[in-house]
């Protein structure tokens, strides 16, 4: 390697990996082990001290699973990551460190189904409470900031409409208020949005979806940007705070700059348990070594169906970024100009009952509850992805009766195109 910085494409193949220096194995090997064995008592004493870094039990931290981590930090420009067992642990882990029971934190309205159930009823038996706002209106967010608010959560592309988040406004937002921005990434991939570039202080992924990519493992990944004050207002006692645990150490003071994706580690996912198999880091690995070549087909097949699917009589309107009349064009041109993403929804005019039939008569397309596939992958969110809340909510997430939402994949264009226009004829 010479001194220049690796492009994006060069630190998806080797950011965090070298070759197995006991067997010279190229590819990162896959660590199936539990527990780790100690130099001595002194080395012993010092890793579970935090005095030093080394492997102890793969619930906490496991080579494999390093690799997986310090590529998603380089991609995203982040200082560390963590690596966890799903996009929902992500959140729990990254929202552990940071609020305490009666504590509220602010969320867009437009979230995936799954994180708005998550949100707004598991959240509660932790005492932590959502306040929603509307990333349309960014008045919202500042008008839901109170003395309890102790971060701002959004999604970089909404799910399911794939919606352009203006990122750097709601980062005004929350430097204002003094609280940590957390993006989920997930749809869009550091490819296309990096949003520490634009202000976010905490980035999360479900790795099961663009950055594994083939829909065949489950992972989370929490990434510290380095950039917030932890001790700041003593807002966040479990960094600021000297941790009892730990022989009176203080996170923030001890650890700089990755203080936040340590404490993700040694005090969330130590206690609370949803560790990432290191098999399913491997997969994820191997994913993310296609990612720019994956995305950028993913986003140009994407732009193609969508515009089909704007010109077709029975489609009564399409939300898509990437289409120069949607209302997030310009937003799209400034956060991620490569492309739009590849999820997005699309209504059609005979309702409910036309989505649901038209998700049956699709052949090519998976009927499925993931997105992010090679594969392209259809669902009808209100029966499906966000069948618990009730319609007003539906609408407001982005997912109202006639809504579809399509995952597109990497095939032929001319194939996808060819599998809706029969469905739709049907």
């Amino acid at each position: 390697m010479t001194d220049r910085t690796p492009g994006f494409s060069t630190l998806a193949i080797h950011a965090g990996a070298q070759p197995d220096p006991t067997t010279g194995a190229r590819a990162t090997p896959i660590y199936q082990t539990t527990s780790f064995v100690f130099n001595d008592a002194d080395h012993a004493a010092s890793l579970f001290g935090l005095q030093a870094f080394g492997n102890i039990y793969t619930r906490i931290g496991n080579p494999t699973n390093a690799v997986l981590e310090e590529r998603v930090a380089a991609l995203e420009g982040g200082t560390a990551a963590l690596a966890v067992a799903s996009g929902h642990a992500a959140q729990v882990i990254a929202l552990h460190q940071l609020l305490r029971p009666g504590d509220e934190f602010i969320a867009a309205r437009k979230l995936y189904g799954g994180s708005i159930n998550q949100f707004t009823h598991s959240f509660k038996s932790f005492g932590w409470n959502v306040v929603w706002a509307d990333t349309d209106d960014i008045k919202t967010f500042e008008a839901a900031v109170s003395p309890r608010t102790k971060a701002i959560f959004i999604e970089s592309l909404a799910n399911p409409g794939g919606t352009v988040t203006d990122i750097e406004a709601i980062a005004q937002v929350a430097r204002n208020a003094g609280v940590p921005l957390i993006v989920d990434n997930t749809l869009a991939t550091p490819y296309l949005i990096r949003p520490i570039d634009h202000g976010a202080d905490i980035v999360v992924h479900s790795l099961t979806k663009f950055l594994g990519g083939h829909g065949n493992s489950i992972g989370g990944v929490i990434v510290d940007a380095g950039t917030f004050d932890w001790a700041a207002g003593n807002k966040y006692p479990m960094l600021s705070e000297p941790r009892p645990e730990y022989h009176g150490i203080k996170i923030q003071e001890t650890f700089g700059n990755f203080a936040f994706a340590i404490a993700c580690r040694v005090l969330g996912l130590r206690d609370l348990g949803p560790a990432l198999s290191p098999f399913n880091a491997f997969l994820i690995l191997t994913g993310i070594e296609t990612l720019p070549l994956r995305m950028q087909k993913h986003c140009d097949n994407a732009k193609a169906v969508a515009e089909y699917l704007n010109r077709h009589p029975a489609v009564a309107s399409v939300s898509y970024a990437g289409l120069p009349e949607d209302k997030g064009h310009n937003l799209a041109r400034k956060y991620c100009p490569k492309g739009a993403g590849a999820v997005f929804t699309f209504s059609l005019k005979g309702g409910y009952d036309a989505g649901v039939r038209l998700v049956s008569n699709l052949k090519l397309f998976s009927h499925l509850a993931n997105v992010g596939d090679t594969r392209s992958l259809v669902i009808h969110p209100a029966s499906t992805t966000h069948s618990q809340l009730d319609d007003a909510a539906k609408i407001r997430a982005g997912a109202g009766p006639d809504i579809v939402r399509l995952s597109v994949g990497i095939e032929d264009k001319e194939d996808l195109i060819a599998d809706l226009e029969q469905a739709l004829s049907a």
